[in-house]
């Protein structure tokens, strides 16, 4: 699976993508992450092209992709093209690496985070594995990304929970990594991929008696019965009555 993030701030994946399973899942290939900053794709303001010109200043540091939002409002919205062609050159990339298998973007799955977009679960990944070899996610900030780009490439509109963060680098991560569980070879124990079926909402390791100021807590008597299909119906109960 190959991933493309469109982000202001790539460097805000590092720590996460170079820990546990992910980099792991980087160094053997299982997947790709790459990025497009839409300000390098942004063109300088006259202002800073006349300041460039006069040698005052430099137009490589910053390049604005923002501006007011029509209609009012607070906050700054996202232009539309310096995204518009973070996407194409990622489109392009993802086209280039399917080229011997398909001729067309059905391997491709653009999806643009919104907290008014449908709710990211598991279901959704395990299809995406299966249906696409490339997935583009744009990460939003500020008040948001013009909408324009959502009807140039009709994307599918995704949200990670019903509650709004700064910025859609977290839920991208997010996205990635439970993306990445289900692709064969990832997990170290392929059992895990069926933890939404067995797993309960409580689990318990060594030791069997926790003391804590003068109080002891002891593992469930089930888990240690060794009967599993009492084991198992506890673990059902348990992960019904947490809403799993």
């Amino acid at each position: 699976m190959n991933f493309h993030i469109i982000t202001l701030f790539p460097e805000s994946f590092s720590s996460y993508l170079n820990e546990s399973i992910l980099a792991r899942a980087i160094r053997e290939k299982k997947i790709k992450v790459s990025f497009y900053n839409p300000r390098d794709f942004a063109r300088p303001s006259e202002a800073q092209r006349k300041r460039a010109k006069e040698g005052k200043g430099d137009l490589k540091p910053y390049r604005r992709i923002d501006d007011i939002p029509y209609g009012g409002g607070p906050g700054m919205v996202i232009q539309p093209m310096p995204v518009v062609k973070a996407i194409e050159k990622a489109l392009a990339s993802s086209q280039k690496s399917i080229k011997s298998k398909v001729k067309s973007q059905k391997k491709i799955k653009i999806i643009f985070l919104t907290p008014g977009g449908k709710e990211f679960n598991t279901t959704y990944a395990k299809e995406a594995v299966k249906k696409y070899t490339d997935i583009i996610i744009i990460s939003g900030r500020y008040e948001g990304i013009d909408e324009r780009v959502n009807k140039i490439f009709k994307t599918d509109k995704i949200s990670v929970g019903n509650f709004v963060l700064t910025g859609g680098e977290l839920p991208a991560m997010i996205i990635m990594d439970c993306v990445s569980r289900q692709i064969e070879g990832v997990l170290g124990n392929i059992a895990s991929l069926e933890e939404e079926r067995i797993s309960s909402s409580e689990v318990y390791t060594r030791p069997e008696v926790l003391e804590y100021k003068g109080k002891k807590y002891r593992v469930p008597e089930v888990l240690l019965s060794g009967h599993h299909k009492k084991i198992e119906e506890w673990k059902q109960a348990k992960s019904s009555a947490s809403g799993r």
